[in-house]
């Protein structure tokens, strides 16, 4: 799509939900070099995962054995290739290394201490020398920009460091809290004010309404959360004990094993009794809906809801912050809310995650066609190098783009997917158009391979905040808008 057209659709559409800043300062491209690999198997033997960790549960997370390289890939099916077969059986534990927690988690010497990320690595040796390089990741350091908190206030941060509170930002918060405040909430009026970023002082009433957990009539919130909590606890003394039985152990032993590769990198999310908690909002769920069961990747959905409503009750750094000091009822209500506004999310996305998760697959094929109309150019770039869609997209799909975020990003998209109408299920599908396009500079300037998939599994948005976001969903909305009801358009 030219630039031109794109000028055309913005004067053509002044009435468009959100807010769009100005493009900011381009990140630099990342320069991989690498030898070219002949195949995605050759690829990924000669490469290490940070995320095949060993399944003996007594093994020490990030420090435990040797890791495992990849296993050889299956035979290609009818449907999928020998290169996507391997990805398509089993995807997250191959590609959690290549995410962005591969980036995050890589431990190497720096002037004769440990450093556990690249990012700090270069941070630490301004100063001192020239940086250590990874080895695995030979690209230029990332541009020094403000640090961003992973989560904590994150509604009042942005990449380019604006104030915490401006005007403007007063004046919604106060519409919100004036909708909020009538006794039949009107959640048109709600969704239409939240595509474009929800304040962090009524994100979490705000998600609960438009969720569907919570009625818009007020008179009926507080029987419906009390009746809803207890509903979900009585399901824990029903089913819990059941997780040692031989029909749900490999259920229960997956998810005890997913639990800590969940945000790994946040002290709050490896707390135990908040691991405890993921491990019965997961097996519940699990236990509910015997045609999906629990599928990696779910374990993620859990953690915006679970941070969103625990900054209801926390003023300070949210990710740094001690759960067990909170009361037991507020621990408990937190826990209820998160299972069931994960469960009203995973109600319009199952087939995600049933059967050989056809879902995603269909998203998948719908994603390329999108993207050969919208930039063919980049199309033809993954056709040459034989690239497929599924190699990157699957995990894009599985994990909403959770591990291609910073987790403060995935909290400002939710916003949006929980204004937009099938947000998480059909607008997604031009946010990962949007979001692939966003990068197509560095995309063709990769001409093998394996710099390409090392490229797409390891995205540098490690210092995006708000203002990236809105951009990507400007963009995003400009694609729905133009192809999403054309057709003719959007296919051959």
């Amino acid at each position: 799509m030219t630039t031109d057209n794109k000028i055309q659709f913005w004067k053509r559409n002044t009435k468009v939900p959100g807010r769009f800043l100005k493009d900011g300062p381009k990140t630099n491209a990342l320069s991989i070099k690498s030898k070219k690999a002949s195949s995605f198997h050759e690829f990924a033997r000669s490469t290490s995962d940070a995320w095949d960790i060993g399944d003996d549960e007594d093994d020490d997370f990030l420090g435990g054995p040797t890791l495992p390289s990849l296993p050889p890939p299956p035979p290609p099916s009818a449907h999928i290739s020998s290169k996507v077969a391997v990805t398509a059986t089993n995807p997250a534990p191959q590609f959690h290394g290549w995410g962005r927690e591969k980036l995050k988690t890589d431990c190497y010497q720096s002037n004769g201490r440990v450093v556990k990320s690249q990012s700090e690595a270069q941070l630490s040796t301004a100063t001192e020398g020239p940086p250590v390089r990874n080895t695995l990741h030979k690209q230029q350091s990332l541009p020094l920009r403000p640090i961003i908190p992973l989560i904590a206030r994150i509604s009042d941060q942005n990449a380019s460091g604006a104030p915490p509170m401006t005007v403007r930002e007063k004046s919604r918060l106060e519409k919100f809290r004036q909708l909020l405040a009538s006794p039949n909430t009107d959640l048109e009026e709600l969704r239409k004010h939240s595509w474009s970023g929800i304040p962090r002082e009524v994100r979490p009433i705000t998600w609960r309404l438009l969720s569907g957990y919570l009625p818009a009539n007020m008179e009926r919130r507080e029987l419906v959360l009390r009746r809803k909590r207890e509903e979900y606890f009585g399901f824990i003394q029903q089913y819990y004990d059941s997780r040692n039985d031989e029909h749900h152990r490999d259920t229960y032993r997956q998810i005890h094993i997913d639990i800590p590769r969940t945000n790994p990198l946040i002290p709050l999310f490896q707390q135990a009794s908040v691991q405890e908690v993921f491990e019965r909002i997961l097996f519940i769920w699990a236990i509910r809906h015997p045609a999906s069961g629990y599928v990696q990747g779910i374990n993620d959905l859990v953690t915006p809801f679970f941070v969103v409503f625990l900054s209801e009750f926390v003023e300070e750094d949210v990710e740094n912050f001690d759960v067990s000091a909170l009361p037991l009822d507020t621990q408990r209500n937190i826990e209820a809310d998160s299972f069931w506004c994960m469960s009203k999310l995973l109600d319009g996305i199952q087939d995600n995650y049933t059967f050989a998760q056809p879902g995603i697959q269909i998203k998948v094929k719908a994603l390329e066609e999108l993207v050969s109309r919208i930039d063919e150019d980049v199309h033809n770039h993954f056709s040459k190098y034989e690239v497929e869609y599924l190699q990157f997209a699957f995990r894009w799909m599985n994990n909403l783009l959770m591990r291609e975020l910073p987790l403060r990003c995935t909290i400002r998209l939710w916003d949006t997917y929980q204004a937009e109408a099938e947000g998480f299920s059909h607008f997604h599908l031009y946010v990962c158009a949007a979001f692939l396009i966003k990068w197509r500079k560095e995309i063709l300037s990769m001409v093998d391979f394996q710099g390409l998939l090392m490229l797409l599994q390891n995205l540098p948005t490690i210092h995006w905040g708000n203002e990236e976001v809105g951009l990507l969903l400007a963009e995003a909305y400009r694609l729905k808008y133009m192809f999403a009801d054309a057709p003719n358009h959007y296919r051959r």
